[in-house]
């Protein structure tokens, strides 16, 4: 689709009543500004009351995912996993009363490792090669990327964006960027490969071949290969700003932003259930 041309409404689309789950982003999607809402919260839980897996899959750290999956106070999302850092690690939840958190990676220790000592350099040569651009503030919680602000504390034009990504990219790293963060990463990682890989580990499914029973909510450039594949994809309203950008686009689009958008899909799959 063409990405000058208008987004069908989330009103023009039927969702199956076979739905099995839902992929969501979380920046700009479930939160706004920064927050998850009421209403999306409640979206989710919703969902999950009508039987469907519900997983968010993330350009974020796995270790600010944890809180959400293990909050304090009965603040714990409603959710069945997290995917975290674009696809490359998740938490799902153990059996029992009180299941514990499990932590799953597709990569071993020893290439983890391997691979953080070489970010350290990269990270390095940013600092050096692009001054004023900086590791995101979430970037302790990292495991197996680099993330760099531009959108969400510091402000940072389309040029220099795309200055640091060609050297990601120079140095042999695998690229995306979020609504708010530049990533890099090295290992073939993206939320298509790693929704796959959770579909897999958590279900023991083949996600491929069961993409009429998914839907996919998203807003981002990182969300593209979401878009790409999903059968029923939906972008909520603020994905307005990147369509320029994007070479693959949502089948529909929400009348409301970021978390209300969310909540708006939630209420329509609900109806057809």
């Amino acid at each position: 689709m063409p990405s000058s041309l208008p987004l069908p409404p989330l009103t023009a689309w039927s969702p199956p009543p076979h739905l099995a789950g839902l992929f969501t982003d979380i920046d700009d999607t479930l939160t706004t500004e920064g927050a998850i809402t009421p209403d999306a919260l409640q979206a989710l839980a919703d969902l999950k009351a009508a039987g469907l897996v519900v997983i968010p899959i993330t350009g974020r750290p796995i270790g600010w995912c944890e809180p959400f999956m293990a909050g304090p106070g009965g603040s714990t999302w409603p959710v069945d996993a997290m995917v975290a850092e674009n696809g490359a690690v998740a938490f799902t939840r153990g059996s029992g009363a009180q299941p514990p958190l499990v932590k799953r990676y597709q990569q071993d220790a020893a290439t983890r490792s391997a691979n953080q000592a070489r970010m350290r350099e990269i990270a390095a040569l940013v600092a050096s090669e692009v001054p004023g651009v900086a590791l995101s503030r979430d970037s302790a919680g990292r495991e197996t990327d680099l993330a760099f602000d531009y959108a969400e504390f510091d402000q940072h034009p389309p040029e220099t964006v795309q200055q640091v990504l060609d050297l990601l990219q120079r140095e042999g790293m695998q690229t995306t960027v979020s609504s708010i963060h530049i990533h890099g990463c090295f290992g073939d990682f993206n939320k298509w490969q790693g929704a796959n890989w959770i579909v897999r580990e958590l279900l023991g499914r083949d996600l491929a071949q069961e993409l009429d029973r998914w839907v996919f909510v998203g807003d981002s450039g990182n969300d593209q290969a979401m878009f790409q594949h999903f059968t029923h994809s939906v972008g909520v309203a603020n994905i307005a700003r990147f369509v320029p950008q994007l070479s693959h686009l949502p089948r529909y689009v929400t009348q409301g932003e970021r978390g209300a958008g969310f909540a708006e899909v939630a209420r329509a799959i609900l109806a057809h259930r």
